[in-house]
């Protein structure tokens, strides 16, 4: 387990989105998340920084634990855990709307996936499909030497 959490909020083919007003990726559309408080589980972090980020409240029934995403540079790893909630296709957030953190607003899958869309990075386009669709966890490692990707792997882990 990471001490920060990456979140997507599912709606039938949408993703409940953020405009980063902040880095790291500012102006680029992410899912929510945060760092976990002392003491807080993944799961308990996710569950808090989705209500704070949008106001939605989420039950750990519903958030699934999809993974981690995972960086190493200098010999150092840090990274976050990913979750994956689906709400109701009737399941209504009035959008798009202005928070602290960013803006909010539904984005078709199709629309984040695709390879001209310069406001997602490409990490987030190559984990979110994992996300969406693998059954069990995946973990994404990049290795960095001198601020290059050097390489990229993606392996099946063991539920948390």
């Amino acid at each position: 387990m990471y001490n920060q959490t990456l979140c997507f909020i599912k709606r039938t083919d949408e993703l409940l989105m953020i405009n980063r007003e902040k880095s790291p990726n500012m102006g680029m559309w992410n899912g929510v998340g945060g760092k976990a408080e002392q003491g807080e589980s993944a799961i308990q972090c996710a569950i808090r920084e989705i209500l704070e980020e949008t106001g939605i409240h989420v039950l750990a029934a519903n958030t699934h634990y999809k993974g981690s995403v995972s960086w190493i540079e200098e010999h150092q790893k840090t990274g976050m855990d990913l979750f994956l909630i689906e709400v109701e296709k009737n399941f209504t957030y009035n959008i798009p709307k202005k928070t602290a953190e960013g803006i909010l607003d539904w984005k078709k899958v199709e629309w984040l996936m695709d390879s001209r869309n310069r406001g997602v990075s490409e990490m987030l386009q190559q984990i979110l499909p994992t996300v969406l669709n693998e059954a069990s966890p995946v973990e994404h490692v990049y290795t960095y030497e001198n601020g290059d990707l050097v390489q990229y792997e993606k392996r099946k882990m063991v539920q948390i």
